[in-house]
């Protein structure tokens, strides 16, 4: 009985894995990044991916930030251009904490120019 709910568990483990697509991390190459909106993906990797998707719509702890640039507005009402953005991430925006201790001037332009890219 047991070898058969390990064999069992398994191959419903395994029906599972085969039906989830895992896509692939383009390299920085393939999305065509230059070197200031490489280094900003390098801080959305360290700071923003564990609550914000950055090429899917699916929610984490916060909004996708799939496309943000392309739109008029944040899911919060607040206007999409460099000045609000910089005023979220520095000071922070409901659940979201402020980065303004954490993020030097440099990797706050660059953060901007990689999310323009989303």
């Amino acid at each position: 009985m047991r070898v058969f709910l390990k064999s069992a568990t398994m191959l419903l483990l395994l029906g599972f894995l085969v039906g989830c697509q895992v896509e692939r991390r383009k390299s920085d190459q393939e999305l065509g990044l230059n070197a200031e909106q490489a280094r900003g993906r390098r801080v959305y990797d360290n700071q923003c991916i564990r609550c914000h998707e950055p090429y899917s719509s699916r929610e984490l702890h916060g909004p996708s930030l799939a496309k943000t640039y392309k739109k008029p507005y944040l899911p919060s009402g607040i206007p999409v251009n460099d000045d609000r953005m910089r005023d979220v991430i520095l000071m922070g925006k409901t659940k979201m904490p402020a980065f303004n201790q954490t993020l030097t001037e440099k990797q706050l332009q660059d953060l901007l120019a990689y999310l323009k890219t989303l």
